[in-house]
């Protein structure tokens, strides 16, 4: 027999004496939830060790019952977490996000509002690159719950990645929301120097955005926490779009100060569109020093060569009509032919 199967036959043996302990009879008329809750523990150790993570999955969320009804809340939001990361080696990330809200509310009833962020914070980072929109409920949970007990530090935090997250969903003006509460838990810390960071953030947010003039706002609200090459960059960035440069606003978005920046910032700043420039006004032909429109009708077949200054009269073109010349003194005829 191999490991693996020693291991399930293990568990299943677990699993029955898990049983036997919920079971009442004459001389027992309470089930036995705390030796249940351990039994199931036991099973779902042996059978993620054998990797047969729907069998683990399954007693920890046996465990979490018995522990609800033993009024053990702390060990079955204990479970619930572990149950999050099962359904990781699964793949299965359908239920994470509930597990994750249970055990939180089981933190947050129990008193422990710490380990409550927490458990929210680690099941969004393992939905955060396939489900970024169930991640973004509990990051914003978990800042709500920082918030709650005044650890401005750790709310900041999550903050951040609320607002990246929004970024990377293209929801900008959200982001913008999420950006100036941080700054604003920043500012309450003073982290001068993440303010001045955030910034840049906001600014580039403004301008995916569309949205010039308020980029402008935040640098003049917030561009004194900048540093020198971060003023620089904005100034640059700001007055490229401004003029509607796109060659300097492209300069400026390369700089290797917004490269280092976090990769939802970078990336924007990558796909930024840039300010079309303005068109030139359209010239004017001119013609015998005189201003002809772009419009007039192009010329016939019929028409003269335009190195030919003047048309001259043949004998048998009778629809030409005549020329006047300037009256010359010599010519005979000059006063008619009376």
């Amino acid at each position: 027999m191999s490991a693996a199967s020693k291991k399930i036959e293990e568990g299943l043996e677990h699993m029955r004496n898990a049983e036997k302990s919920l079971k009442t009879s004459l001389l027992k008329w309470r089930p036995d939830y705390e030796n249940a809750a351990d039994e199931y523990n036991k099973a779902a150790t042996c059978f993620r060790n054998a990797k047969s993570y729907e069998q683990c999955k399954d007693c920890l969320l046996k465990a979490v019952e018995c522990f609800k009804y033993n009024k053990a809340l702390f060990y079955a939001a204990k479970a619930l977490d572990q149950a999050v990361l099962v359904s990781k080696e699964m793949g299965d990330l359908r239920e994470v996000a509930q597990l994750a809200e249970r055990a939180a509310n089981m933190f947050q009833t129990q008193g422990n509002a710490e380990s409550a962020a927490a458990s929210l914070d680690k099941a969004a980072k393992v939905l955060e690159q396939q489900r970024p929109a169930e991640a973004l409920r509990l990051f914003q949970h978990a800042a709500e719950i920082s918030m709650i007990q005044d650890s401005t530090r750790q709310a900041a935090e999550y903050t951040s990645k609320v607002a990246r997250l929004h970024v990377k969903l293209q929801q900008y003006d959200l982001a913008a929301d999420a950006i100036r509460r941080e700054l604003g838990l920043h500012q309450q810390n003073e982290s001068f120097q993440a303010t001045g960071r955030l910034t840049v953030a906001l600014v580039l947010v403004q301008l995916a955005r569309g949205d010039v003039v308020a980029a402008e706002k935040a640098f003049k609200e917030w561009g004194n926490y900048c540093e020198g090459p971060e003023v620089q960059t904005l100034e640059a960035l700001l007055q490229a779009y401004d003029e509607e440069d796109p060659e300097g606003a492209k300069r400026a978005l390369n700089s290797p100060f917004i490269k280092h920046m976090d990769v939802e910032y970078a990336i924007l700043a990558r796909d930024m569109p840039l300010p079309e420039a303005s068109a030139a006004p359209a010239p004017k032909v001119t013609q015998n020093n005189a201003a002809v429109p772009l419009y007039e009708m192009p010329k016939t077949d019929e028409d003269d060569d335009d190195e030919v200054p003047q048309r001259t009269v043949e004998s048998g073109d009778a629809a030409a009509p005549p020329i006047s010349e300037a009256p010359d003194d010599e010519d005979e005829y000059a006063g008619g032919l009376c």
